[in-house]
């Protein structure tokens, strides 16, 4: 992943937990690459803290 890229991605805050998920930091524990689009994100993934579906979720500024 190119540097300049990284200020494209976004975040993404879980609306039950507030849990956030970072285009740019992935969740490489479970197999999401670091730099991962959210729209990339498998539909069948779950939020760690809450078990929330992606439909959860909305992009936040950080």
């Amino acid at each position: 992943m190119n540097p300049s890229d990284v200020s494209d991605l976004s975040t993404w805050m879980c609306l039950i937990c507030g849990w956030i998920y970072d285009e740019a930091a992935g969740l490489p524990e479970e197999g999401i690459a670091p730099g991962t689009r959210w729209a990339d994100v498998p539909m069948n993934w779950v939020c760690p803290e809450c078990g929330a579906r992606k439909d959860d979720f909305e992009m936040v500024p950080v």
